[in-house]
């Protein structure tokens, strides 16, 4: 089937005349995948759902297929290193447009060939484990041809005990024990963000008699309502924007807000505003410690609002989670984070501007919850799950870090 899948793309691919050149051919290619046959295109489903499944069998995060830059292979993300899969079929550049477009709709087509990039999930059952698998994708250009990543999205939830929190960071995060304020999980790409977001809505699911609304792009993993009732919204596809989730969510009776990210001024006020209205929201930004993400919230938006922000984030910000994964000494990666828990010290360093003394604050919160990145670098070192190279390499602040090695 493999075999016969390839065939078909390199068929149609041979089609694409040589006189049609650049961005255009991905433009000829979406406007002539409908002539395939039916059983052609679910040959090429088939072959999409091959790569999906061996990417699981290898614990593979990440795939990446098509674009100049794959140079006809297929790769792989292995415990943090990209690596190309021998094993799979080589694909030219007009082949994988073909192959990433024939899992696409219309609209999806038309938002790709627009804006030049396409954030959407897909889904399939993989019949070895009897699960249906998700995966977060994002199509782009490379080079004027088209080439699209996949990130895994695990098939069930981790505990939230297992990313071991100290006990009072995660009473704070608890919509039972504070009902309203604003919760951040921060870090770069691929730091695990979705995967304790999903921890903390899972926990929630579990015991409270509460409405969830996630609003996110894409949905990764989707809840089934237990305890809780949880409502997924789709940036693009059950909603226009972040914003418009977040506004529209005060009409839907929510307790918790869940905001896949806060990735530009508006959605920031809008976050700000539910929350002072009484809701728990939880969200993301792609920082790398606990300071800096107030900082940068404060930051993105329009100088002549920053200090009525700067006070409203004070009164709403409750806990701030920054993490990183780390590779680890058995070859997989270990979770390292630092954790502010928001106290009357920490509130006024923000309302005072003065957020460049947070830091001694969770280096002294111990006993609060808090831990700086450092202080977790330096844990791990000591219980042998990392390197000492590694410990050094992912702190954020060098010569504190050593600081700690030599006194340990």
């Amino acid at each position: 089937m493999i075999a016969e899948a390839k065939q078909v793309l390199s068929g149609f691919a041979s089609r694409v005349p040589s006189t049609v050149l650049g961005p255009e051919r991905v433009r000829y290619i979406s406007e002539h995948i409908h002539e395939l046959q039916t059983d052609h295109r679910l040959m090429i489903l088939h072959l999409v759902n091959h790569i999906l499944a061996s990417m699981i069998d290898k614990q593979a995060s990440d795939v990446e297929i098509g674009g100049f830059g794959a140079q006809n292979a297929v790769w792989f993300r292995i415990f943090g290193k990209k690596e190309r899969a021998l094993d799979m079929p080589q694909m030219s550049e007009d082949e994988a447009s073909a192959l990433i477009i024939s899992i696409l709709n219309k609209s999806q087509i038309n938002m790709l060939l627009e804006n030049r990039n396409l954030d959407f999930s897909y889904t399939f059952k993989y019949d070895k484990i009897q699960k249906q698998l998700r995966f977060r994708c994002d199509a782009y250009f490379d080079l004027d041809s088209l080439t699209m990543n996949m990130r895994a999205i695990q098939a069930s939830v981790r505990p939230l005990e297992s990313l071991e929190f100290h006990p009072f960071a995660v009473k704070t995060m608890s919509h039972n024990y504070i009902k309203f304020g604003l919760s951040l999980i921060t870090g770069i790409t691929g730091s695990g963000k979705s995967t304790t977001l999903d921890a903390i809505i899972d926990f929630h699911n579990d015991f409270d008699p509460s409405h969830i609304v996630i609003i996110a792009s894409p949905i990764e993993f989707v809840h089934r309502s237990k305890k809780a009732i949880i409502k997924h919204r789709e940036v693009g596809r059950d909603v226009p924007s972040f914003k418009d989730g977040v506004i529209q969510s005060l009409r839907q009776d929510p307790d918790i807000i869940v905001i896949g990210e806060m990735r530009d001024p508006e959605t920031i006020l809008a976050a700000l505003e539910v929350t002072d209205t009484g809701h728990k929201v939880f969200s993301t930004l792609h920082t790398s410690s606990a300071v800096e993400s107030i900082d940068r919230i404060i930051a993105e938006v329009h100088p002549n609002e920053q200090e009525r922000v700067r006070n409203r984030l004070a009164d709403v910000l409750i806990s701030v989670i920054s993490q990183k994964l780390v590779p680890s000494l058995d070859g997989k990666r270990a979770l390292a984070k630092e954790v502010l828990i928001v106290t009357p010290s920490v509130r006024a360093a923000v309302k005072n501007n003065n957020t460049s003394e947070i830091y001694m604050m969770i280096n002294q919160g111990g006993p609060q919850g808090m831990v700086t990145m450092e202080q977790d670098l330096l844990r791990l070192y000591m219980e042998k799950k990392i390197s000492k190279e590694n410990a050094i390499s992912y702190s954020n602040n060098k010569t504190r870090i050593l600081q700690l090695m030599k006194g340990a």
